[in-house]
């Protein structure tokens, strides 16, 4: 896609052609919420099955767009460690505004929504702390006192716990 000769200049219609596909906000929130740095854990760990020319295409896009930075990994010359940049960091809020969104509107799943309905309970004072550590942890920032992605982390396997002990799941 072509970020310089755009449609339109309306605001919405800028964020939709960076964003507008089914897996480019997929992609950001496995990076975000998941910590997926690398193409075959984005692949592996997809919960939708994201197909692996899609993904190359939709990594290839968000760097494009300057929502990803690329870097060579250290320990492997082959495969690449995606990062968040800024403006994808500054996503946050509109990840948990369509997570609230979902929660009320669509038939979720507990494991799987309740990152939403913590960012939702918790606000922007929440998301303010989730950004800082992800400016942290993807753009070298300073470390924050405490760790919002290891609450969400362990609210989502202290769910995913009680929802695999009930009788009849796999």
């Amino acid at each position: 896609m072509n970020f310089t000769d755009p449609r339109s200049g309306c605001p919405i219609n800028l964020t939709l052609e960076v964003l507008g596909d089914r897996w480019s906000l997929i992609v950001i929130r496995d990076v975000m919420f998941g910590n997926r740095r690398h193409y075959r854990e984005l692949l592996q760990n997809s919960e939708e099955g994201i197909a692996s020319n899609i993904l190359a295409d939709r990594l290839k896009r968000l760097v494009a767009a300057g929502l990803l930075s690329r870097r060579d990994d250290p320990a492997h010359r082959q495969k690449g460690i995606y990062s968040l940049t800024e403006p994808a960091i500054q996503l946050l809020p509109l990840l948990a505004q369509m997570g609230a969104w979902g929660r009320r509107h669509r038939p979720v799943s507990p494991e799987l929504s309740i990152r939403a309905e913590l960012l939702e309970q918790g606000g922007p004072e929440l998301w303010g702390r989730f950004m800082d550590e992800l400016r942290h942890q993807h753009l070298g920032a300073p470390a924050p006192a405490t760790s919002v992605w290891a609450e969400l982390r362990a609210a989502y396997l202290a769910v995913l716990a009680t929802v695999s002990d009930r009788p009849g799941s796999s």
